[in-house]
């Protein structure tokens, strides 16, 4: 795709749900760039990867209208249902030029990209054919300050759309440092690596206002310590580049084929049954 077409079919999903803030601000980037549907989950969808509401749950749509020229939905599935819902049941003939997840509150570098719904929901448009891009903010907060994705997403989208490889099944992960961190430019990462610990603690009954639960049951809620295994110098890895007040591209597949260790076993592994 060398370029980008001048009025394109946007389909906008995330994994926070279709109130966040993120998705709000993401649409507005967007709207300028074609026409922009919007399909979301009905509520918070994440650490969803690339799962899909399957079997015999019914998966539940509503059209919540058009307000300036975006139409909205919610889908009460998961992020990758919702772009299947999409592309089944409301794009006509699936025409769809680009999927744009998010604004994701919260980072989605290092490992937390295997567990995101946000880059699920890319996953799922790569696996049908369609550019996709996941976009994420490392804020937490409900209200977090978007105001430097509005200012340079644009420029990244527009770039990666003129240039966009003819091999089938790529997306992009981008990724904002918090605001509080003023950008000092783009970098083009690999996925760091680390993992979590001490991951679940012991929840109270009454924590988060839960209340219920079977006689004799524990509860435990995720919080965990995450444990940075890149090398401190490894600057391409994209949570250190977000560290160092970079915005961070990750390109991705779907193709989860250690290719390294295809060559490696090619030949070695040759046994008659």
């Amino acid at each position: 795709m060398n370029d980008m077409p001048a009025d394109m079919n946007i389909l906008i999903t995330n994994d926070d749900g279709y109130t966040s803030k993120g998705i709000r601000t993401l649409v507005e980037i967007m709207r300028r760039y074609g026409k922009v549907t919007v399909i979301a989950p009905k509520t918070h969808q994440s650490g969803m990867s690339v799962a899909l509401t399957l079997g015999s749950k019914a998966i539940a749509y509503k059209k919540l209208g058009e307000k300036d020229g975006v139409s909205w939905a919610y889908v009460n599935g998961t992020p990758a249902s919702c772009v299947k819902f999409a592309l089944d049941q409301v794009l006509p003939d699936r025409r769809c030029d680009v999927v744009v997840c998010g604004i994701n509150h919260g980072a989605n570098s290092s490992v937390a990209t295997n567990y995101s719904g946000t880059m699920g929901a890319a996953e799922e448009a790569a696996i049908n054919g369609i550019p996709a891009i996941g976009v994420s903010l490392c804020e937490y907060a409900d209200d977090a300050d978007f105001s430097s994705v509005e200012k340079y997403f644009p420029g990244i989208f527009e770039r990666l759309m003129q240039d966009w490889p003819e091999r089938f099944g790529i997306s992009y992960n981008v990724n904002f440092p918090p605001s509080s961190i003023p950008v000092k430019g783009v970098r083009i990462c690999h996925q760091g690596a680390g993992h979590w610990t001490k991951e679940l603690d012991p929840m109270e009954v009454d924590e988060f206002g839960f209340r219920g639960g079977d006689e004799g049951e524990a509860f435990y809620v995720m919080r965990g310590e995450f444990v940075d295994d890149a090398p401190d110098e490894d600057h391409m890895a994209d949570h250190h580049a977000i560290r160092d007040g970079y915005v961070s591209i990750v390109p991705q597949t779907y193709d989860r084929t250690d290719y390294h260790e295809l060559a490696r076993l090619s030949g070695r592994m040759d046994i008659d049954f």
